[in-house]
């Protein structure tokens, strides 16, 4: 049994997250289905088939909702959905390092899938100065930005 995995972001993101992380595990992840919104659908659209997608994807362990911007439509969709069925969790802000952990820690419990995707999310933002030496380093925490 695996945590399935629903991605609702702004229309191509989703997609697109998906063919790289596929690109890079070598494989097309099962677990997870895509909705895509477009300007306009009628958010009860938006709510069916968000339904219908985590329906295909739960085998029992839970769905984890992964959306892009807290606040905007896919991110308000995720959050209705969160209210009408129990064992999910709703993870805004989506990049690629949060989703390729979502699908490499599908096979834990459901939170502790979130947490990780959480996790690698966080750290995959990353804010690069360049040294004297032209080297990339990331700057620690509460350093200024440079």
């Amino acid at each position: 049994m695996t945590v399935g995995i629903v991605l609702i972001t702004h229309c191509p993101l989703a997609g697109g997250l998906l063919r790289v992380a596929a690109d890079v595990l070598g494989t097309y992840p099962s677990n997870v289905e895509m909705l895509e919104v477009i300007n306009d659908t009628p958010c009860e659209t938006l709510i069916a088939e968000g339904l219908r997608c985590m329906t295909e994807v739960d085998q029992g362990d839970g769905v984890l909702i992964l959306t892009d911007l807290f606040g905007a439509t896919p991110a308000n969709v995720a959050l209705r959905l969160l209210e009408q069925r129990e064992h999910v969790r709703v993870l805004t802000g989506i990049n690629l390092p949060m989703l390729l952990r979502a699908l490499n820690y599908a096979h834990l419990t459901l939170d502790a899938v979130s947490e990780k995707a959480c996790a690698g999310g966080r750290e995959g933002v990353r804010l690069c100065a360049t040294t004297a030496t032209g080297q990339c380093q990331t700057p620690t925490a509460g350093a200024p930005n440079q």
